[in-house]
């Protein structure tokens, strides 16, 4: 009797399983929510340091060309960040979520590095149509922006969108159902002096892709591995 009990109770949590967690997996998976959330490797365990390329279809992945607006209205394109070590970033102004806490951020990064002409910072507006120049000056004075290779990028929004989702693996989208009416990762990605995509390895030897901007963990590892670059 015992052991039929117990294939009751097997049975049971199975049942559970295939009725509470299955549709939210099937959900996740219908929503994009998979990919937005879990295509990024979170794991903290990090291989001693040792900092990779980013490998898509065979090749490192390198940033495109692109060419927006920043701050100042002056235009400012990929070839503007060559030689320079630099860290991008996501965001829109008024952003009532995770905007901030990512922007305090990066003035950690830029406070740390603050000597070094030779590391930038590229925050690019996925609000553009609000974000004008003026917005984004108004944005930098606000946070007491001192780096004048920190650009606040705006233009063409499909071109941004692209850009995040495409380029740099960092999730972006308009969404009238989440606060803010915009879902965006918080990583920062790292770009090497010739402009490729770099990041640390997992322990399992893989590359983590990008640094979570709002773990204190993640921007030791980041500032490890600027270092690194520089």
């Amino acid at each position: 009797m015992k052991k039929k009990y117990s294939y009751i109770g097997l049975a049971v949590i199975i049942l559970i399983f295939g009725v509470i967690v299955i549709p939210k997996i099937v959900e996740r998976t219908a929503n994009n929510e998979v990919v937005k959330n879990d295509r990024l490797n979170n794991n903290q365990q990090t291989n001693n340091g040792e900092l990779a390329y980013i490998v898509l279809n065979g090749e490192k992945a390198k940033v495109p060309n692109f060419e927006f607006v920043d701050q100042n209205n002056d235009t400012i394109s990929n070839e503007d960040y060559l030689g320079k070590v630099y860290v991008v970033d996501f965001f829109f102004t008024t952003c009532p979520t995770i905007c901030p806490k990512m922007t305090d951020n990066m003035m950690r990064l830029q406070k740390k590095f603050r000597a070094n002409p030779n590391f930038a910072i590229a925050s690019f507006s996925i609000n553009p149509e609000n974000d004008t120049p003026e917005v984004l000056k108004a944005y930098a004075e606000k946070y007491n922006v001192q780096n004048p290779n920190w650009h606040f990028l705006t233009g063409d929004r499909d071109k941004i969108y692209e850009l995040a989702n495409e380029a740099f693996n960092l999730y972006v989208a308009e969404d009238s159902s989440v606060k803010g009416n915009f879902q965006h990762s918080g990583y920062f990605a790292l770009i090497d002096q010739e402009g490729y995509l770099r990041s640390r390895l997992d322990q399992f030897g893989n590359p983590i892709i990008a640094y979570n901007g709002l773990e204190d963990d993640d921007l030791k590892m980041l500032k490890e591995d600027i270092n690194q670059l520089l």
